[in-house]
């Protein structure tokens, strides 16, 4: 029967065997403990923090920083274990202690990097986190974190002091800036986004050099992501928010009311002076009674003081239809609940041009929600195109191909009546 001592004896008499069982013992141990530390500790302190945590969030977990700090756990054994393994070559414990001293300096880095991801989520839940995004800053850190635990692995690999690193990054500083031009450039435009207030996680913002229209739903170090309103996303370098020009909706949707701008083509050849026949209808329309009655007198009052030149029609003063459809389209606006009487509201007359005389009209709604918008729009321009005809106006297009065939039609039968009458008189 083989006996313990039996095995040591023949380990001495083999030094390599030796070395060869005292490292596979060694990958043993390590293995045991990333075993226990990841299938029994860090299991069962998710459990607890479970428990204490029943009904709320808990960011840990989640972002994996415990798993990350796990992984040290096998490479500090290793890295303790390898110095006792008897006739293990210096050389190569060297090597073993330096590769484990750089595994664990990245799984610092990790750890850390999964902490800031924690305090990122912590602050996304406060009312103000939209207006003041820090993912920008902690971006920053991250990148500090990195380039620190890279000259330490790299110094570990190659076992010198970090020091000696350091000291050569001053010559390196204009590569550096070079490398990280674009990252210096973009924190400096997060730092004023951020201060100025330019950009919030929410905004309707515009740019049309980009195809970007919609609203924002994250502000990082380098870029600015758009969900635009065919749910497409535009990505927007952060630096191009600052050089150049874009549209920001907030101002209008602070406000409560959103501008309707937009104007009826007249056709010119509608517009006269009222008859007084059409004058007695329109005093039946409720928004123009005092209008008209006001209207009348003032010009009434006018005429008077002509004396005989008021026998000239040019000479008097006398009621149009686009005017009073004008003081309708106004006073419509003053009696509509959805429009906004504390704001701009106004029916003015632009220039008239070969598409017709446009009359603007100029207000705001009282809601900012895109449909509700709309569909105030619609129905205000629906009846106000469906009562132009009550005012003797018409509404200007360009001639159609039904348009052209009724003219077509109609000079055919008024040569054929032409040439019936020549006919008869014959």
């Amino acid at each position: 029967m083989i006996t313990i001592n039996a095995v040591m004896a023949w380990l001495n008499e083999h030094p390599w065997a030796y070395t060869l069982a005292a490292s596979a013992f060694l990958l043993l141990v390590a293995w045991v403990a990333n075993f226990v530390t990841k299938r029994v500790l860090v299991r069962g302190f998710e459990r607890v923090v479970a428990v204490a945590f029943r009904g709320r969030k808990f960011e840990m977990p989640e972002h994996g920083v415990v798993r990350r700090l796990a992984h040290a756990v096998p490479a500090i054994v290793l890295s303790a274990g390898v110095g006792i393994v008897p006739r293990m070559p210096e050389a190569l414990v060297t090597v073993v202690q330096n590769v484990c001293s750089a595994y664990i300096v990245l799984t610092l880095a990790l750890a850390l990097s999964a902490v800031l991801n924690m305090v990122n989520a912590v602050y996304q839940r406060r009312p103000d986190a939209a207006a003041r995004p820090i993912k920008g800053y902690l971006q920053v850190v991250k990148i500090a974190i990195y380039a620190i635990a890279a000259i330490l692995m790299i110094a570990a690999l190659i076992d010198r002091s970090p020091l000696i690193l350091l000291s050569g990054l001053g010559a390196m500083a204009a590569v550096l800036m070079l490398i990280f031009q674009d990252t210096l450039l973009s924190l400096v435009a997060s730092v004023q986004i951020s201060s100025n207030d330019i950009v919030r996680q929410g905004d309707w913002v515009e740019m049309p050099q980009l195809n970007a229209d919609g609203a924002v739903i994250d502000i990082a170090l380098h870029t600015v992501k758009v969900r635009n309103w065919d749910n497409t996303i535009t990505t927007i370098p952060t630096k191009r928010m600052i050089t150049e020009s874009f549209k920001n909706w907030r101002g209008m949707q602070e406000s409560g009311g959103r501008r309707i701008k937009r104007a009826i083509y007249l056709d010119q050849n509608s517009i006269r002076f009222l008859e007084p026949a059409e004058c007695e209808y329109l005093h039946q329309v409720a928004l123009l009674e005092d209008y008209l009655a006001e209207k009348e007198a003032d010009i009434k009052s006018w005429n008077e003081r002509l004396g005989e030149r008021a026998k000239l029609p040019v000479n008097t003063r006398r009621v149009t239809n686009i005017g009073t459809f004008r003081a309708y389209v106004e006073r419509y606006l003053r009696n509509n609940p959805r429009i906004r009487q504390d704001m701009t509201l106004m029916v003015r007359q632009l220039n008239p041009s070969a598409e017709g005389l446009p009359l603007e009209i100029y207000c705001f709604t009282n809601t900012t929600v895109w449909t509700e918008y709309e569909s105030i729009q619609s129905d205000m321009f629906d009846h106000l195109l469906a009562v132009l005809p009550e005012f003797g106006l018409r509404v200007f297009q360009q001639p159609s191909g039904l348009d052209l065939q009724s003219w077509s039609s109609g000079n055919a039968l008024a040569r054929a009546e032409v040439r019936a009458l020549a006919d008869s008189t014959a």
